[in-house]
């Protein structure tokens, strides 16, 4: 049972990893991973600002500090001046104690400068990576489009492209269907003119009937000719008609014998 649940998860993953590869597009996981350095890039910035903020925060502390440690300087002098000692001690002791979280602010600030620093440096590098990425990205955008332009225009020219393969056994369908109809209608027309088949609307002959239509047609058309000759030459139809069926034969003959027609001399 263990076999086959190991079998069915890797035949799932393997199902799985293909549909990913068919479903993945190279150029929108390019502009994914942009997309993510340009956040870690703005986090960095954000971390900069912050740096800065925080230092200029300590600067602002550490004057008001230093005003207050000369403030009680002053106070500490005149308290001397005025003979009053005790007055003078304390406010030396404020004084103290003023320079004493001021040399602490100055430690922090130092150390959030040298951060600051860090961050900025860090900012400056991510942002020449960040935009050396940018460059090359486009660059393989663009050669993946073109290879996939001229992938499918090498493919729609040999006809293994998907669209071209349906386009190609449409053709054929309609073209094996053209053949059958035409073969259809030709074994109609021959089955139709042996008398195998009968045309129940009439129209259509055999070959007997075709011919003597032929043939009767042609002698329809001599004698509507020998008639028209007749009435040009003021005899009767039957007469020209009767006399052209005699006179071919001699007129053949004649021709046969080299005989020419009589010539008028000057």
């Amino acid at each position: 049972m263990s076999g086959v649940m190991k079998r069915m998860g890797m035949i799932f993953r393997a199902k799985a990893n293909k549909a990913l590869d068919r479903a993945e597009d190279p150029r929108e996981t390019l502009d994914y991973s942009y997309q993510k350095q340009l956040e870690l890039l703005q986090k960095v910035r954000r971390g900069v600002a912050d740096v800065a903020t925080s230092r200029k925060r300590l600067e602002l502390q550490l004057q008001q500090l230093q005003k207050e440690a000369d403030k009680r300087e002053d106070q500490g002098r005149k308290a001397l001046a005025l003979g009053r000692e005790d007055l003078a001690r304390e406010a030396l002791q404020r004084r103290a104690n003023l320079q004493q979280q001021v040399a602490d602010l100055e430690t922090q600030h130092r150390t959030l400068q040298a951060e600051e620093e860090k961050l900025t440096l860090a900012s400056q590098r991510l942002q020449a990576k960040v935009d050396a990425f940018r460059t090359r990205k486009e660059t393989i955008k663009a050669t993946y489009t073109a290879a996939q332009a001229q992938t499918r225009i090498a493919e729609s020219f040999t006809g293994i492209s998907e669209e071209m393969s349906d386009v190609g056994l449409a053709i054929q369908r309609a073209e094996d269907r053209t053949a059958q109809l035409q073969a259809r209608a030709g074994a109609i027309d021959e089955l139709l003119a042996s008398g195998a088949l009968e045309d129940p609307t009439g129209t259509h002959k055999d070959d007997i009937t075709a011919e003597l239509d032929r043939l009767s047609g042609g002698t329809d058309v001599e004698l509507e000719l020998q008639r028209m000759k007749a009435e040009l030459s003021g005899g009767t139809p039957q007469q020209a008609i009767e006399g052209g069926e005699q006179g071919t034969p001699q007129q053949s003959r004649g021709t046969a014998a080299g005989q020419d027609a009589p010539r008028f001399e000057k």
